[in-house]
């Protein structure tokens, strides 16, 4: 009879090890940090190892080494024989002292093709500056709002605030000037790149709470995350320009964006 001294796992019927990285990511509790890389370069390698280093502080007590991170990245990369990939570090601590750094290698993203059409929902991450593994909330509504015929769902408070959508930071035009809503949320990698060149360009941009039923007094709405930045024509019923200029500047300066060796 087995004693259960180590769980005993199946997945649909096959009996696995339970290693206790796999009891780890059944908890759903660590971070990560997602990234395009090509020819093994990314945009905002600095703002990712931040991201990794303060958000394993904040979790399990202790930093995460930059170094680290990258010799992760780049053995990954070369084990998979590739220099193009969607890459993806998660950070678990299975015990206490016990910290692990995996390293996915996916197939590239291909960006969205057009605008994004985008539906509000009633939902706040729990923790939400942290780039965490429960999206169970995130995943459920962005299933739904597709379902209806939406590209992507925007968060909203309790209170009818403005936060970030299921998969990006979402953004707004007044004037000549970026607005990016200040409920709390994550600051996407993309979105710190563009406040980066934006600065670098002297181009106005500030944070300030947005509520939906207020969108409407903007001249222009955008979406942003690794895949690039896309316009906004539809916020529920609200309609915006699909060509605005100011997003289209938004997207020169991305695109322009440098990229770091990983």
């Amino acid at each position: 009879m087995n004693d259960l001294s180590t769980p005993y796992v199946q997945v649909d019927g096959r009996a696995l090890d339970a290693d206790p990285l796999f009891l780890a990511l059944m908890g759903g509790y660590g971070h990560m940090t997602a990234m395009q890389v090509r020819d093994g370069r990314v945009r905002g390698l600095d703002f990712h190892l931040t991201r990794l280093d303060t958000a394993t502080k904040e979790l399990f007590g202790e930093g995460l080494d930059g170094g680290l991170v990258r010799d992760r990245i780049r053995g990954a990369l070369d084990e998979a024989g590739v220099r193009d990939a969607s890459a993806r570090l998660y950070v678990y601590a299975p015990e206490p002292g016990d910290r692990t750094v995996t390293a996915v290698i996916l197939r590239p993203a291909v960006p969205e093709p057009g605008p994004q059409r985008v539906r509000s929902v009633p939902y706040a991450r729990p923790s939400a500056h942290l780039k965490h593994v429960g999206v169970f909330g995130q995943v459920y509504h962005l299933r739904q709002v597709k379902a209806a015929g939406f590209d992507e769902a925007l968060l909203v408070e309790p209170d009818g605030t403005v936060a970030e959508g299921a998969i990006t930071n979402v953004g707004f035009i007044d004037g000549d000037t970026v607005v990016w809503p200040s409920a709390p949320a994550l600051d996407g990698i993309t979105l710190l790149v563009l406040q980066r060149e934006l600065d670098r360009a002297g181009l106005p941009w500030r944070r300030q709470a947005v509520r939906l039923d207020e969108v409407a007094r903007f001249d222009a709405a955008f979406v942003c995350n690794s895949v690039g930045v896309s316009p906004v024509p539809l916020i529920d019923d609200v309609r915006f320009p699909s060509d605005a200029e100011p997003v289209r500047m938004l997207q020169r300066l991305y695109e322009a964006a440098p990229w770091d060796v990983i």
